[in-house]
């Protein structure tokens, strides 16, 4: 499950492990091209076939003790690198395949040990995987759902304060509440699709993507071939993981103060790194460039260069007309207002655009299933020749395959009452409903009456929207929610956190929903009970409500400017969150002079852009691939395009691998982004720790120019 802390370049999930799970891919395709062939072709490329001596585990023996121990030692790595993105620059690149060779390789250790030493009782299989790699997606993903870089710290003083907000509307971070919150917020979304499931999966065979290439990934590690190309993935992963964490530890030595260090380098020249333009040393960076698309860095280096290198230059040259000269480099008034509302109008016409498309998609795929699946029920046969001509489409049937047989048998076998979803539903909804106005005061409980009552409409909207495109659109639904909700309450009755607050319950529902029908999906695929698919999401989502939080405490404990634009952790998200509340409930009034007009220029501008991605797919496919996405270019324009410059670095070092061996590249390149991730990502734990205990590296690094440099020598002179 990738995320980004928008929605837009999400799709990237199934087409990185479509890559090193091409095989799977184009076996698959193959079985449903030759429906007719013989028995004995049909047993050859059936991936069933090659399970059918494997007996399948009950749902309890799927979620397993070692299972659960895995995934909560996974669920807190995989938590740290998810927060550090979210708190760097908002981008989450997708974790799944790392969650699934991780899992799948301690698991393995663990049942060797216990084989060579006679006490195996259980063999690893391909559901225990898939019960792991659901554990961990579902526990890490509340390190994104649950807003500790956008919606959640957008409430803090010290967000307050950067947006200009003179209101006192504000609540700082703790460890009790933010808990709590998460525990009533998070389950809401799981009940309200299960009895949809049967529906999703098997009448509509809806795709999920991400769930699909996920499956197929856990499939092939379970064959031989696959097995050995595990290992190798696994070792791999682990020499780049070593790389990173040891450089991560290097660096470390070389940042006594906050502009020391590597990431200070201007290797771009000091004009370019006072705008923001620097190759940071980022090996996170580096291994997020090699996941995601080449589109998303090339969008994100676009934007950069049009925001840091031309109109940022620009607007400040109007400083003292436009603005005035004597506000703070933080004020919301001056520059750092145009940085913030004009990436919110982007954000919100790519948000809008999308959101409509993936609407009206939805309505008109449910639409012609309703009606294929109505026309079946009634269609009698035979038809004269004519009439099956016509209606090939949608009322011809052909015999199930023996992998659909088998997959639907498993799937249908442990069903979970609807009755037992509805009473968890409403139960859950009452608990949070008298819960959330004690954490929230100005989160009234008929606001969230109508949040709830709405819910399941709008979470079967994103899980059927996700089958389709491998788009979550839960941020989108959040802002609805933010706008909605806070003009509704007002400023002089806390809109801006009642907005917020409402963001959060939005997100959290829709978001678990999607995610949740993903691993139905991948269930079904690699005959994993629903029921265990459901109790791993379960005990995941549980973990996430508790691990997250302490490592955002850890986060905020460590680093004492979290949160501010220059410091290592800006949490970007989180002032625009802001800035979007308070424009919900003030309106325009408090936007800087022509910044409006800025705003409906670039919103205008990312609809464009999508109506013309769109256009080309349609006529040319080829060139549509080079257009970049608005919501990518957006991210940049408040922190700046340094983290950009280490992604197209990323991509650089993929795409001449796959020039060079297009084969290891598929195989080996996930593998090497994951590792660079991962072991920065744990660096971070003792960094933070070492942060709390107040110990200092011993040496600053700095870089200063000719003149500068000059000027520190005359000084030092003068002492000695």
């Amino acid at each position: 499950m990738g995320h980004d802390d928008e929605d837009h370049p999400q799709p990237q999930d199934h087409e990185v492990l479509n890559n090193i799970n091409g095989r799977e891919n184009n076996h698959d395709h193959h079985v449903e091209e030759e429906e007719t062939v013989t028995h004995e072709s049909e047993s050859i490329l059936s991936v069933e076939k090659m399970f059918e001596k494997q007996n399948v585990p009950e749902w309890r023996k799927q979620v397993t003790i070692r299972a659960i121990l895995v995934s909560f030692g996974l669920s807190v790595l995989f938590s740290f690198i998810v927060m550090k993105f979210n708190l760097t620059t908002g981008i989450v690149p997708s974790l799944n395949v790392s969650a699934g060779l991780l899992g799948f390789f301690f698991v393995k250790i663990w049942t060797k040990l216990l084989e060579t030493s006679g006490t195996l009782k259980h063999p690893f299989t391909r559901q225990e995987n898939t019960v792991i790699q659901t554990c961990v997606v579902a526990s890490s993903g509340i390190a994104f759902s649950g807003g500790f870089g956008s919606y959640l710290f957008g409430m803090s003083e010290t967000i307050a304060i950067q947006s200009g907000d003179t209101t006192n509307d504000f609540k700082n971070p703790s460890l009790p509440w933010i808990i709590a919150f998460l525990f009533v917020v998070s389950f809401l979304g799981l009940f309200s699709v299960v009895p949809l499931r049967k529906i999703m999966i098997i009448d509509f065979k809806l795709t999920y993507p991400s769930g699909t290439a996920t499956a197929l990934l856990i499939n092939s590690f379970h064959t031989p071939n696959g097995a050995k190309l595990a290992k190798k993935q696994i070792k791999v992963l682990g020499k780049f993981f070593s790389l990173s964490f040891f450089w991560g530890f290097f660096q470390w030595f070389y940042t006594a103060t906050e502009d020391c260090g590597f990431a200070q380098f201007p290797s771009l020249g000091l004009k370019a790194y006072q705008n923001r333009f620097y190759f940071d040393f980022s090996a996170a960076y580096i291994g997020a460039g090699m996941i995601c698309p080449y589109i998303v860095n090339v969008s994100v280096l676009i934007g950069g260069i049009l925001s840091w290198g031309l109109m940022w230059p620009l607007i400040n040259n109007r400083k003292g007309d436009w603005y005035s000269a004597d506000l703070s480099s933080t004020s919301m008034h001056g520059l750092q207002g145009y940085k913030v509302f004009i990436a919110i109008a982007m954000i919100l016409g790519d948000g809008l655009y999308n959101f409509i498309k993936v609407i009206i998609r939805t309505i008109s795929a449910l639409t012609t299933h309703l009606r294929q699946r109505h026309l079946l029920l009634n269609t009698t046969l035979p038809l004269h020749s004519s009439q099956q001509e016509s209606s090939h489409s949608t009322t011809t049937t052909t015999t199930p395959s023996f992998d659909d047989q088998r997959r639907t048998q498993i799937f249908l076998k442990d069903q979970i009452p609807t009755w037992f979803a509805a009473s968890g539903y409403v139960a859950i909804a009452a608990i949070s409903i008298s819960t959330l106005p004690h954490i929230f005061p100005q989160l009234k409980w008929y606001y969230i009456l109508v949040i709830y009552t709405l819910a399941p409409v709008l979470a079967f909207c994103n899980a059927y929207g996700c089958g389709l495109t491998d788009w979550s659109l839960a941020s989108t639904y959040g802002k609805l929610a933010i706008f909605t909700v806070g003009a509704w309450a007002g400023a002089s009755h806390g809109g801006v956190i009642a907005g917020l607050a409402a963001c959060g319950v939005m997100m959290n529902i829709v978001s678990t929903a999607s995610d949740l029908t993903q691993d139905f999906k991948t269930g079904y695929l690699t005959l994993a009970s629903p029921r265990s698919m459901f109790v791993s999401q379960l005990i995941g989502t549980a973990m996430g409500c508790v691990i997250s939080p302490c490592v955002f405490w850890l986060f905020l404990k460590a680093f004492s400017n979290l949160g501010q634009p220059t410091s290592q952790y800006p949490a970007p998200y989180a002032a625009i969150y802001r800035s979007m509340a308070l424009l919900g409930v003030e309106g325009f009034s408090s936007l800087p002079e022509n910044c409006l007009t800025l705003c409906y220029v670039f919103f205008g501008a990312a609809v464009v852009i999508n109506l013309v991605k769109d256009h080309l797919v349609k006529v040319k496919p080829s060139v549509a691939k080079f257009v970049p996405i608005p919501m990518a270019m957006a991210i940049p324009f408040y922190i700046g395009p340094y983290f950009a410059i280490d992604m197209c670095v990323g991509s650089l070092i993929l795409f001449v691998w796959e020039k060079v061996n297009k084969n290891k590249a598929n195989a080996f390149g996930c593998a090497v982004a994951s590792g660079l991730i991962c072991g920065d990502g744990l660096w971070t734990l003792p960094a933070s720790l070492l942060g709390v205990f107040g110990v200092k590296p011993p040496i600053c690094m700095k870089f200063l120019s000719r003149a500068t440099n000059d000027r520190v020598d005359t000084f030092l002179a003068t002492l000695s």
